[in-house]
């Protein structure tokens, strides 16, 4: 058996999200999976570095699946984006050891939010959450500084997750401006069930209120749902990138300064 490892985009509008399940519903993996079994003629089971939910799309998923077979990356990635729907795509194939694992040897996870930031909505703006007040970019900034670290982030939980481990580390955070827009960007070495989405919707909650950003840090601290904001919807969240490296300063540089290996990430004209 080989095993490889493959990256691919979505627009997760049209699906009930990445993973498989047992309801007779629209899924990231069951269309890849279908296309695999249509091009190898083999039941190729994909493991992803990280589930994203209904209507959440990704730019850099990673997945692997073992498969009797020896893969031409060329050749297969124009055959797989053939059979697969046109908001999904693959982007690129490697072989890799059989020791890769897409979800446990992940060291941290990259999520975007983009925010619409203005008076009125755009023909334009899709399903993406439309905040008609201005926002302070500062304070989104500030609020988010208070994430960093490593805490237990239950305030930032939704329910309907079995895992008891809440504890998260955030290595890096950023809010910008781009036009009408906001993008929030959040690295972490994982996340919760809703996490992002609720810490953008608890931002937007202090920002309406008038509260000091910092206290977000008093409800992370907390370990309170209640005392968080709403968990906002998906469809500005985007899964940027799994990385398999050690977070490093270097790392932090590289998505800065937007090198080639994360430009088409970086790009705030991104689907995101």
């Amino acid at each position: 058996m080989t095993r490889y490892k493959l990256e691919v985009e979505y627009i997760g509008l049209n699906y009930a999200g990445s993973q498989k399940q047992s309801q007779e519903v629209k899924t990231i993996q069951d269309e890849i999976e279908t296309a695999l079994r249509t091009l190898t003629k083999q039941n190729t089971k994909t493991i992803f570095s990280g589930r994203t939910d209904a209507g959440v799309n990704a730019r850099g998923q990673v997945l692997h699946f073992d498969i009797e077979k020896t893969l031409v990356a060329s050749k297969f990635i124009n055959s797989m984006n053939g059979l697969l729907p046109k908001d999904i795509s693959v982007k690129n194939l490697v072989e890799v050891p059989e020791t890769f694992h897409a979800q446990k040897s992940a060291r941290w996870r990259w999520y975007r939010y983009l925010i619409i930031n203005r008076a009125q909505r755009s023909a334009f703006d899709g399903e993406r959450l439309l905040v008609r007040t201005p926002l302070s970019l500062e304070n989104i900034n500030c609020a988010l500084e208070q994430l960093k670290g490593e805490h237990d982030f239950s305030s930032f939980k939704s329910t309907g997750t079995g895992n008891p481990n809440d504890i998260c580390k955030i290595v890096y955070t950023r809010a910008e401006r781009e036009g009408d827009k906001i993008i929030i960007d959040i690295i972490g070495t994982r996340f919760l069930y809703n996490m992002v989405r609720t810490i953008i919707g608890t931002i937007l909650m202090l920002e309406k209120d008038g509260r000091n950003p910092k206290e977000m840090k008093t409800i992370l601290a907390s370990k309170d749902r209640k005392k968080a904001g709403p968990t906002i919807n998906p469809y500005g969240l985007t899964f940027m990138k799994a990385g398999y490296e050690e977070w490093s300063e270097d790392t932090k540089n590289k998505i800065i300064n937007g090198d080639k290996e994360y430009e088409n990430l970086f790009s705030k004209t991104s689907r995101s």
